[in-house]
């Protein structure tokens, strides 16, 4: 029984210990609300990931992260109705009306403080001022083919990046500057690398050639998530 009682209270001292730790790191607290200001950790992702279907919870996590944004009505039909729709305030995205759904403007938010801004002021020395975009929604078939599976970008639950701008005025191309050994291509590798922390679904030129020239980002819910 002694012994018993000694190995309690060791699991509950570890048990104490462990709950005091996660509540000093949220970000790897799978329990505690995500803030967009944390830092990568290991319940980050899925946190993100249950945004998906939670249009009110996601918008809870921009309001608590301070992140602006404009909330719109949903639209739409059939296969692509657009229940989830908002416009980020300070996207530095252009075309600047990018509407999309919630998950992926927190994912892109998201990205955008713990993956793309580093990366280039890191590699390329300078910030991202602009982040030049092909689209989010599109009511089309992948591929815009006539029969198959929906893209996700039928209901904005998509963003494809073509391009980023750096406050020097420098800008880095998906189609130009991903192939080779340069400080461009290697910042624009981080960037799908990092997006690959916060989206379902990335798909960059590595991919296939219909995507030489842009980053496809997605929330898509799968079981195991494409990153290439």
């Amino acid at each position: 029984m002694l012994r018993i009682l000694i190995l309690l209270l060791l699991l509950g001292g570890i048990a104490l210990g462990v709950r005091s730790w996660l509540n000093d790191h949220p970000e790897h607290n799978p329990w505690a609300p995500l803030h967009l200001d944390h830092p990568p950790g290991w319940a980050t992702q899925r946190k993100l990931a249950d945004l998906r279907s939670e249009a009110g919870q996601c918008q809870a996590v921009l309001d608590r992260s301070d992140v602006g944004y404009t909330a719109l009505e949903p639209a739409g039909e059939g296969e692509c109705r657009r229940e989830s729709r908002l416009i980020l305030d300070e996207a530095k995205l252009s075309p600047d009306r990018a509407v999309s759904s919630c998950a992926v403007a927190a994912a892109y938010a998201y990205w955008m403080q713990h993956g793309v801004q580093p990366a280039a002021r890191e590699i390329l020395g300078a910030p991202v001022m602009r982040v030049e975009h092909l689209g989010t929604y599109s009511c089309r078939r992948l591929y815009g083919r006539d029969t198959g599976r929906w893209s996700e970008h039928a209901t904005g639950n998509a963003i494809d990046i073509a391009a980023f701008v750096l406050e020097d005025g420098r800008r880095i191309s998906l189609l130009t500057g991903w192939d080779g050994e340069s400080d461009e291509a290697a910042f624009l590798r981080r960037t799908r690398d990092a997006a690959c922390d916060a989206f379902g679904t990335v798909l960059s030129p590595d991919y296939n050639e219909a995507h030489a020239d842009h980053l496809h980002l997605d929330q898509q819910e799968r079981m195991w998530g494409v990153c290439r």
